[in-house]
């Protein structure tokens, strides 16, 4: 069972999710219409700066970027530590306490790779929780968790900032999703071009890039994804609504063939999804009032972000399970289910494991014993020794997929 301190902070957290629910129910934006623009953060979460520099605690530095000038779409950048690179200038940088760059300027103004040279990393796109309402791709605790996954799978994390309800309602979180990936491909091939011109002008192998955009400055090229990301090995990681986002986008890049090149998803993590259907599952009967989110908390949320005219449980961002949706599971990349075992979710999760594993589809379950909802990303649970159990199983699994010589274990 839950410890007395996990289920005393159980009740709290409910009673102010509660309330909060409410009162965004009762808000002005329920009843207008959507918000283009949207919001990612509320003004009540507690958040977490971006650092360019590599942090002393875990070697990992960030930088928030605004990809969207029609909505607020952003996202937070995790680049794990400069021995990773195997950039010298990046190792002298981070002893120096300086902020990475990615590309080190020159005497002339122009920017460049460093001389060292830089390993490409694996991309993990990462979508955070919180019912769709509440969450936040910078708060304190998707920050220090995305830290976790960046250092243990060896790769570069995007956090996803996406528009929460209900001022922007479906399919506004899921279609940020894809535009994420949309934008990914961009920046690798506009990083691809500069790479190309820059060897025809005679700069070198490693490209020129000046003032940050491509050589005709028509296009911004991220400097941290140009010199790190290798998009070729692209996983996405959903936590809890944030696994419903990831398995869209997922369904997306299958849907659309070549639309992402080169970003190709090899693989997708969900993280105790927040599945729900009309007809419930054993574990919504027995554990429907259980920690954290109750079932009753988590209808309100559904009614917070589907349109008042589409609100069914059995919609297609609320239950898989549904057939004649989206593609053919076999086409599906391999998935890897986190489940809880005092989580009413879990039932429906695993039920969905089971048809993508019964069209052969690599998609293994980790259940974890006395665990609950968010165990391995929510602010009070997330230094527990289960939380960083979970990361590094994770990581075994993942490394499978994203590992240029393979990995030697598996499940």
């Amino acid at each position: 069972m839950p410890t007395v301190a996990v289920k005393l902070y159980s009740v709290f957290f409910k009673l102010v999710l509660k309330h909060r629910l409410q009162s965004l129910l009762q808000s002005p934006s329920v009843q207008t219409e959507a918000d283009p623009f949207g919001i990612t953060c509320r003004a009540d979460e507690s958040t977490a700066p971006a650092n360019p520099s590599f942090s002393a605690a875990d070697g990992v530095a960030t930088k928030d970027i605004h990809i969207d000038p029609l909505s607020s779409l952003s996202v937070r950048i995790f680049l794990p530590s400069p021995e990773l690179t195997a950039s010298a200038p990046a190792q002298r940088q981070a002893q120096k306490g300086e902020a990475y760059q990615g590309y080190l300027p020159s005497i002339n103004g122009v920017g460049r790779q460093s001389k060292g040279g830089s390993r490409k990393l694996p991309l993990i796109v990462q979508f955070h929780g919180g019912g769709f309402v509440m969450g936040s791709n910078i708060s304190s605790a998707n920050d220090f968790f995305c830290r976790r996954i960046a250092k243990a799978c060896d790769a570069m994390v995007v956090a996803v900032g996406y528009r929460l309800a209900p001022e922007s309602r479906y399919p506004a979180a899921f279609d940020d999703g894809v535009k994420v990936l949309q934008w990914l491909g961009k920046q690798s091939n506009l990083a691809s071009i500069a790479s190309a011109k820059g060897v025809a002008g005679g700069g070198g192998a490693e490209g020129r890039i000046v003032n940050g955009t491509d050589p005709f400055g028509t296009a911004t090229v991220e400097p941290w994804l140009a010199a790190h990301a290798d998009p070729s090995r692209c996983v996405l990681l959903g936590v809890s609504c944030g696994a419903n986002v990831a398995n869209h986008v997922a369904c997306r890049a299958v849907e659309s063939g070549k639309q992402f090149e080169p970003v190709k998803v090899v693989a997708q993590v969900l993280m105790y999804p927040f599945f729900i259907g009309s007809v419930p599952t054993h574990s919504e009967l027995r554990l429907g009032n259980s920690y954290f989110y109750d079932k009753a908390m988590s209808v309100l949320s559904w009614k917070l972000f589907l349109p008042d005219k589409e609100f069914d449980l059995d919609h297609p961002a609320a239950n898989p399970l549904v057939p004649g949706r989206g593609p053919p599971l076999k086409c599906m990349p391999p998935t890897l289910t986190v489940v809880a075992e005092h989580d009413w979710m879990r039932d429906r999760a695993i039920a969905y494991s089971e048809e993508l594993r019964k069209v052969n589809v690599d998609a293994p379950v980790l259940d974890y014993k006395d665990a609950v909802h968010e165990f391995a990303s929510l602010d009070m649970l997330l230094r527990t020794p289960q939380a960083q159990a979970c990361a590094e199983d994770i990581a075994i699994w993942v490394k499978k997929y994203i590992s240029i010589r393979g990995h030697e274990f598996s499940y």
